[in-house]
C-alpha cells in the first residue's frame, strides 16, 4: 500500500453565525486507527467531510501526502503533497472512502451490486468488471460476513444490516484512508466489535482510519489515539488513557464518569450529569 498523511491545518467553518469548526489541526498518518469524539454538534461530521473533500472550510486548507501514487493515475508524481482539492475526483475517491452517518439508498440494488459500488472509482463508466474488482467484491462480503445477504434488496434490510453493507463498500474500494462518520451506531454489541476489529486491521495492515465514535470504551479499546472536539475545538488529542480523564469527561461531556483503565483500554462507565 502506498503512504500517505492526510491534514487539517487551521481550519475554521461557520454555519448561520454559528461556529462549526475553530482554527482545527489534525494530521492522520499510516497505520493510525484515530477516533474522533465529542459530544452532539462538536463538529466531527463537518471535520470528517472537510477531510474527506467533501466540504470546503471558511479559512484553513485539507492537505494530503502521497507517495506512489501511479497507481491513482499514471501521470501523477511518484511523491506529491498538495492541496485534497488539487487531486482529481478519481485520484481522491480511489485514495480514500468516505462513509456519512446516514445514507438512504436511492435504488432497491442487491446487496452485491451496492457493494460493487465501491469499485466505480476504479474502472471506466460502463466497462465490465475486471477480475481484481471481483476480488475486491467478494473479499469485502466475506470480511463483513454478508455472503448470506448478497442477493437481498437492499431497501428490505434491517439499520443494522444496510450498514455493513456501506461498509462492505467502503472495503470493496480498497482504499488507503477511511474516513467513517459513526460507523457501528446501528450495529449490534457482535457487529460493533467486528467493525471495530475490521478498521483496526485496515490500520495494521498499513491504512489510516478516523472514526467518530460515540461509544467511549469502544474507542478507548480500539483507537491508538482519540482526538476530542469541543464547541469546533480540538481540546485533547493524545492516547485514550491521556484524553479520557474524568476532568474532560466532565468539562466536555457534562457527566462525572467512573474511568477504568485496564490492560486492554480504558473502560467510561457514566455516574450522573453535571448540572
Amino acid at each position: 500500500m502506498m503512504t500517505t498523511t492526510l491534514s487539517a491545518q487551521q481550519v475554521s467553518f461557520a454555519r448561520d453565525g454559528n461556529v462549526i469548526l475553530d482554527n482545527a489541526n489534525l494530521t492522520l498518518a499510516q497505520g493510525e486507527l484515530v477516533g474522533l469524539i465529542g459530544p452532539n454538534g462538536a463538529g466531527k461530521s463537518s471535520l470528517l467531510r472537510m477531510m474527506a473533500g467533501l466540504q470546503q472550510p471558511d479559512s484553513g486548507q485539507i492537505y494530503l501526502s502521497a507517495t506512489n501514487l501511479s497507481r491513482a493515475s499514471s501521470s501523477s508524481e511518484s511523491h506529491s503533497k498538495k492541496l485534497l482539492s488539487n487531486f482529481s475526483g478519481r485520484e481522491r475517491a480511489q485514495l480514500l472512502a468516505y462513509l456519512p452517518q446516514q445514507e438512504t439508498p436511492a435504488w432497491p440494488l442487491q446487496v452485491e451490486h451496492l457493494v460493487g459500488l465501491g469499485r466505480a472509482p476504479w474502472h471506466k463508466p460502463m466497462s465490465g468488471k475486471s477480475e481484481r474488482d471481483k476480488q475486491a467484491i467478494e473479499r469485502a462480503l466475506d470480511i463483513t460476513e454478508l455472503q448470506s445477504l448478497r442477493q437481498r434488496i437492499v431497501t428490505t434490510l434491517s439499520g443494522g444490516e444496510l450498514q455493513r453493507t456501506l461498509l462492505a463498500r467502503v472495503f470493496a474500494g480498497e482504499p488507503q484512508i477511511i474516513l467513517a462518520d459513526e460507523p457501528i451506531a446501528a450495529l449490534d454489541p457482535y457487529h460493533q466489535l467486528h467493525m471495530m476489529e475490521l478498521l483496526a486491521e485496515h490500520a495494521q495492515q498499513g491504512g489510516t482510519v478516523l472514526a467518530a465514535l460515540h461509544d467511549l470504551s469502544l474507542a478507548a479499546r480500539f483507537c491508538s489515539r482519540l482526538v476530542l472536539l469541543h464547541h469546533g475545538k480540538i481540546v485533547a488529542d493524545g492516547q485514550p488513557i491521556e484524553v479520557l480523564t474524568t476532568e474532560n469527561l466532565e468539562q466536555v461531556y457534562g457527566i462525572s464518569a467512573y474511568v477504568d483503565c485496564r490492560d486492554d483500554g480504558v473502560v467510561i462507565i457514566p455516574r450522573k450529569r453535571v448540572l
